[in-house]
């Protein structure tokens, strides 16, 4: 016949090994994690877009031009380094460089991002090309796990792989998922005006226009 300690003995014992049953493997963790079984992969490519030039004609037709510009506004938002323009060799290679280098600096891509060069061969064609990240996770649909038997309680091969896939499909910049933007500038111009009002017993806030009061507008009841 058992006594009150060995009751007790057998309960602590049961309590210890309840505890570890409850308790989840590191691995175990990191299975429930979309990150780890899915990994985003960040990787650089190449985007280039060839147009033909006229130097008679002073530029662009106007579908090449529309093509231009929404490659470079692309650029401007997702490029990384140097935008290149390489023109083929030939009387007009000279005018054909300066031509787009105007126009890269016009729309807001500094000169010093600005790489000109001439090619040989048979592209009659001016290149302009810059690198990109684009951000993938390996394919979805992986049912290898008998989903009718688990004892582990553990999620499936294919737990969280959609939504990796939604992220990498959706972020503006995939290089936002390796590292993070440096910030902007402080405003110096703006700090000073606020601790001059500060010290003068001022308001600091700026003033709201009568759009920005989110006042409700009155209603007319006659």
């Amino acid at each position: 016949m058992m006594n009150f300690k060995d009751i007790l003995r057998i309960a602590a014992i049961g309590a210890v090994l309840l505890a570890g049953s409850c308790a989840s493997p590191t691995d175990e963790l990191s299975m429930a994690d979309p990150m780890v079984n899915h990994p985003i992969a960040v990787e650089p490519r190449y985007a280039a877009i060839k147009l033909s030039f006229s130097a008679p004609d002073a530029g662009l037709l106007p579908d090449d031009a529309a093509r231009f510009e929404a490659f470079v506004a692309d650029y401007l938002s997702r490029g990384s380094g140097s935008i290149s323009v390489s023109a083929p060799q030939g009387a007009d290679s000279a005018t054909a460089l300066t031509y787009f280098g105007a126009r890269l600096f016009s729309m807001g891509v500094p000169r010093s991002d600005i790489m000109v060069g001439t090619h040989d061969g048979a592209e009659p064609r001016v290149e302009i090309g810059y690198i990109a990240y684009g951000a993938k996770t390996d394919p979805c649909g992986d049912w290898s796990d008998n989903v009718a038997m688990t004892y582990g309680n553990r999620p499936t091969r294919n737990f969280g792989c959609a939504v990796q896939h939604n992220i990498a499909a959706q972020v503006a910049d995939p290089r936002d998922l390796i590292e993070m933007r440096p910030s902007d500038p402080a405003d110096t111009v703006r700090r000073g005006q606020v601790l001059d009002n500060y010290e003068k017993g001022k308001v600091t806030a700026s003033e709201k226009s009568k759009a920005q009061s989110g006042a409700v507008s009155e209603v007319n009841n006659n």
